[in-house]
């Protein structure tokens, strides 16, 4: 996978920026409350919801375990059906591979339609090196691309931009890129499409070369799938004369049967609706090979490692792979809420992409290794996700790898990776940790030390610890250990009946309680050493 954005900070850095802008929170608390609540009505609707999502868990996990062999199946599929396919390993492979076919044509434009994965290869960067516009014709794509921006969603790679901020895009910036905005343009949404559909109508007549992506791929057929809510995907897909599909290898399904699970469950937790606006299918050429029918008469499917596999031989890890792109866990997660989409440094943000990006890229930079903290491991991305996803799991394993380093794969490589830097404290506060839960007399006399000494509470921890009281107060120190309390409770109902003929030395444990653990622990050991010299075993000295 290519790198972060450039000049990314880690998240926490980025994040406390973004906190602090109160038109991108309120843009962003709007736009994803009204998505999730919608959503949330429209999953209602199906009684069968819960076996659905079990059922698109089965189907992508089986997939995977069985990933090099239905690839091979698409390929001989799209093959017989007139279309070419191309492998590519990495980013960089895959922008050589449509640069060089682009160019082939002559042309120097393309339009695009569903391309996150070539925007996680940065292909529209890697075609203007190479002398190539690229237009893209998502209408939530075009903002960003004409506002000079960075999407900050999955399915809305706008949200964080209001409609005014719209329009001002609009009005300043489409006279550079095509047909300029009308005068006079206002703010309302219907203004605002239809502005952009003059824009791009030019372009789809004009244009004789498409990139798209695809939502899945039929590995029986050689079909490939295209959901989106707008049309422009229907004016890629059959105006140009070439079309390249840049698809990631885990978007793959056995059969046709297999897109009746997803046809039901990616509309309703992507934009909360019972069906598909535009679902597009195209098989290779199509029956007229693109002579005399609609359609492009030359099809080229690109298909993208670019991390992947590396991803796949994770065994935790390979969940993530079964992503349908819906964005419901984005809806949901409260750090995506408040800290917006640009924070997370990636094409892929929020939940999702706190799992994916540092498995893809891995964790060797900055930002990457701060992303499985991206997260307050609440559970409701996991509640939410179509496939059964369980993110907050896949946190914590790749919050492990980062902290602790270990074997990984890279590049089809088992390597070891050392631990991630700014982490030292805390894996020696964990082997403190570790002694003193090894030993409960060490760790009582601690409790009761602190509970004696909380008048002395700091209001901020100090050294490494100063980052977690930045954002939260430290809570307050009980008046006693809960072991104390609870042995006190448990034994106050029938502490009269001790007292009357309670025997002298549980009447001294109980009222000098450390003198009296020592005492047990002593008779534990002479018991101990009792039982084995009465099994004949040999003593601490080895002798028989």
């Amino acid at each position: 996978m290519t790198g972060t954005f450039i000049g990314m900070p880690a998240f926490p850095a980025a994040a406390k920026e973004a906190v602090g802008n109160e038109v991108l929170r309120a843009n962003l608390r709007r736009a994803t409350h009204t998505i999730r609540d919608k959503r949330a009505r429209a999953v209602a609707e199906l009684a069968d919801w819960d076996r659905l999502r079990a059922a698109g868990k089965a189907v992508k996990d089986h997939t995977l375990r069985h990933l090099d062999r239905y690839l091979l199946e698409l390929e001989e599929a799209v093959t017989a059906a007139g279309g070419v396919v191309h492998w590519a390993a990495d980013a960089e492979e895959a922008n050589q591979i449509v640069t060089g076919l682009v160019l082939a044509t002559g042309e120097r434009e393309v339009v695009k339609v569903k391309s996150m994965a070539t925007q996680e290869i940065g292909l529209n960067e890697a075609l203007e090196a190479a002398g190539i516009a690229a237009y893209e014709t998502d209408l939530a794509e075009l903002i960003v691309q004409l506002g000079h921006d960075r999407p900050s969603h999955i399915l809305v790679p706008a949200i964080h931009r209001n409609r005014a901020e719209i329009r001002d895009v609009f009005a300043a910036e489409m006279g550079a890129w095509g047909r300029p905005a009308p005068e006079g343009l206002g703010d309302d949404p219907r203004e605002l499409a239809e502005a952009a559909r003059l824009h791009l109508r030019e372009k789809f007549l004009r244009a004789k070369v498409a990139v798209s992506g695809a939502n899945f791929m039929v590995a029986e057929t050689g079909t490939l799938v295209v959901f989106e809510s707008e049309g422009n995907g229907r004016m890629c897909l059959t105006l140009p004369d070439t079309l390249i599909s840049v698809v990631g290898i885990e978007k793959v399904v056995p059969t046709f049967r297999d897109l009746e699970i997803f046809l039901q469950t990616l509309p309703r937790s992507s934009t909360a609706e019972r069906m598909n606006p535009y679902t597009s299918m195209w098989t290779g050429l199509g029956p007229s090979k693109g002579a005399d029918g609609d359609g492009p008469s030359a099809f080229h499917l690109v298909l993208l490692d670019n991390g992947r596999t590396d991803t796949l031989a994770d065994e935790v890890g390979r969940q993530a792979l079964r992503c349908i792109r819906c964005s419901a866990c984005l809806n949901v997660c409260p750090v995506y809420e408040r800290a917006g989409g640009h924070a997370y440094g990636s094409v892929y943000p929020g939940p999702i992409g706190a799992i994916l990006s540092p498995q893809l890229r891995g964790t060797g930079s900055e930002i990457d290794a701060s992303l499985p903290y991206a997260s307050t491991l609440c559970g409701a991305c996991y509640e939410v996700c179509p496939v059964a996803i369980d993110i907050p799991e896949v946190l914590v394993h790749l919050r492990e790898r980062v902290v602790q380093g270990g074997p990984v794969t890279r590049e089809g490589i088992r390597v070891r990776i050392r631990p991630a830097r700014g982490h030292a404290a805390e894996r020696a506060a964990m082997r403190a940790a570790r002694r003193l839960l090894d030993h409960p007399g060490a760790l009582r006399a601690g409790e009761r030390l602190l509970a004696r000494a909380r008048r002395l509470r700091p209001r901020r921890l100090p050294g490494p610890g100063r980052a977690w009281t930045d954002s939260r107060a430290l809570p307050e120190l009980p008046a006693e250990p809960f072991r104390d309390w609870w042995a006190r409770e448990r034994e106050r109902p029938d502490r009269a009946q001790q007292d009357q003929g309670e025997p002298d030395r549980e009447r001294r444990d109980r009222e000098q309680p450390e003198r009296g653990e020592r005492d047990r622990e002593r008779r534990d050991r002479e018991r101990r050493d009792r039982e084995q010299q009465d099994r004949g075993e040999p003593d601490r000295g080895g002798r028989a």
